[in-house]
């Protein structure tokens, strides 16, 4: 860990960043309302949005382009070459929950139940007895897509009173197909009543609707914690918190002409199920955003090549905290704590892609920013999850390094951070899109 002090000594955020935080995590239960919002906060910094079916042209400044759940978003800097290195900062829109299925509608026993399918390693237990809303985006027959957001109480997955399982909390075991179908009320089940609903509540007739991308999400606000606030707790921070973070950093360089590097923010999709979609990681939306924008300043295969060489990405996602309860967990002489600023994720067997010089490149980012840092490796008994940042490396042949912040509770239905690491976190992301 760095010696520096708790707080950045230099960079554009501070508390105000933890607050607004929440906002962004209370506006955002899906990947596509994360990404309708990134994208809102990049125009207020004079972003303008590209058509991926349009020719780009060669003009500077910021620019995004949205692909469902995905955003990419750069700003190049006034007369750029073409072979000007990026400097990424690479995220996830995704968090593990419930999925409305296709026929959604079902029932038992008087209870009116709707079909989900659990997505990504969703901690069940945690979306027991919540009260619980649903978002998403509706597509209409015309092509279009309506976002949608039911931010009350309207969904419940009840938990089996314990007079009815005495062993229960001797080790909770749930079926993923039975036990975990919410209600959300009761009488007899109508094929089409939940679409019928959701449009209603999208401004749009039933009728209308072709498809739907539909979630469940924890209706409780975010909320500071502990005696003297130093605690955060919330939904979706795996990983909206370093979206959120790479949209304020990239935003905060808006008109820097000075640049080094085309900084760029890559939020992707379907992280938590493998990245293995046209908006994950694994797809080749990144690499055609960077590559078209080479071309579009007059580069040849030489610049883009040029380009690539030069480029270095930080895979920003969260990692763990040590645990209280359970630090047997954890490597014995690795225990990145909360506060303590953001984490340098290392696994020799590439589950992330840090080496020496990624490391180098975050130090000296934290160092600039004046923030201190904390090394993560997993005990040698513990399998190591992993990220974007193997698949970015491996796809497009660019220096990553993976980082993230230190949380507890990961994939739970409400996640715990400490207040401050989230600034901490964009201080750092500004210092490293900088250069």
């Amino acid at each position: 860990m760095s010696s520096a002090a708790s707080r950045p000594a230099a960079g554009p955020f501070d508390r105000g960043h933890t607050d607004d935080l929440m906002s962004f995590l209370s506006a955002s239960p899906s990947p596509y309302h994360a990404v309708a919002n990134a994208a809102g906060r990049l125009e207020k910094a004079g972003f303008r949005r590209v058509e991926e079916t349009a020719a780009w042209d060669a003009t500077s400044g910021g620019k995004y382009v949205v692909r469902g759940g995905a955003i990419i978003a750069w700003y190049v800097p006034e007369g750029a070459a073409a072979h000007t290195p990026y400097r990424i900062v690479g995220a996830h829109t995704d968090s593990p929950n419930l999925r409305v299925k296709p026929r959604p509608d079902m029932g038992a026993q008087g209870w009116r139940q709707v079909a989900v399918e659990l997505y990504g390693g969703t901690l069940l237990n945690t979306w027991l007895d919540r009260d619980l809303g649903l978002a998403g985006r509706l597509t209409l027959r015309d092509g279009g897509h309506r976002l949608v957001n039911v931010d009350r109480p309207l969904l419940r997955v009840p938990q089996l009173a314990i007079h009815l399982d005495r062993q229960a909390n001797d080790g909770l075991k749930l079926d993923r197909q039975r036990h975990m179908q919410p209600v959300w009320g009761i009488g007899d089940v109508h094929e089409g009543d939940l679409i019928a609903f959701v449009a209603a509540e999208a401004g749009v007739d039933a009728e209308d609707v072709a498809g739907w991308d539909l979630m469940v999400h924890p209706v409780e606000a975010p909320a500071y914690l502990g005696r003297d606030r130093e605690l955060l707790a919330g939904p979706r921070m795996d990983n909206l918190l370093s979206v959120h973070a790479g949209v304020a950093a990239l935003a905060s360089l808006a008109d820097r002409d000075d640049l080094p590097y085309i900084p760029v923010l890559a939020a992707f999709d379907h992280e938590e199920n493998g990245s293995e979609a046209d908006t994950g990681a694994q797809g080749p939306l990144l690499g055609n955003v960077l590559e078209r924008s080479v071309y579009a300043r007059g580069g040849s295969y030489e610049d883009r090549a040029r380009a690539f060489a030069g480029t270095v990405c930080l895979s920003s996602d969260t990692g763990h905290a040590v645990h209280p309860n359970y630090a047997e967990r954890h490597d014995p002489t690795h225990h990145p704590r909360v506060n303590g600023g953001p984490i340098l994720k290392v696994n020799v067997n590439q589950r992330y892609a840090t080496d020496g010089s990624g490391r180098a490149v975050f130090a000296a980012a934290c160092e600039k920013a004046g923030v201190p840092w904390q090394s993560f490796v997993s005990n040698n008994d513990m399998p190591c999850g992993t990220t974007i940042g193997p698949i970015t490396a491996a796809r497009h042949g660019i220096t990553t390094v993976d980082i993230g912040v230190a949380i507890l509770s990961m994939h739970s239905a409400r996640e715990l951070c400490g207040a401050e690491d989230p600034f901490l976190l964009a201080n750092a992301l500004v210092a490293f899109l900088e250069g």
